[in-house]
């Protein structure tokens, strides 16, 4: 370990494809994360393409059918040292 060294690109990910990525590792389709969230298809999609904003409270129902904490979905690009995540 002590020759670890980070990759030196990071990749920006944007809130919807967060939501869209987290969603796909849970192989949900739109419709089935609709229904556990109540939220419409359409507005997954809107939310996943950059359309709508994602606001607090969708990310709050989101965040628990996507079992992640809303953070996640919120500031998909915040660094937290391993300190601190743990």
């Amino acid at each position: 370990m002590k020759n670890y060294r980070p990759a030196k690109k990071r990749v920006e990910v944007s809130v919807g494809e967060s939501v869209r990525i987290l969603r796909e590792l849970q192989e949900l389709s739109q419709s089935q994360l609709s229904e556990l969230t109540g939220i419409p298809q359409a507005t997954i999609s809107a939310i996943e393409n950059g359309r709508v904003n994602l606001g607090v409270e969708r990310a709050k129902v989101l965040a628990r059918a996507l079992k992640c904490h809303p953070a996640v979905l919120v500031f998909p690009g915040w660094e937290v040292p391993v300190e601190v995540a743990a």
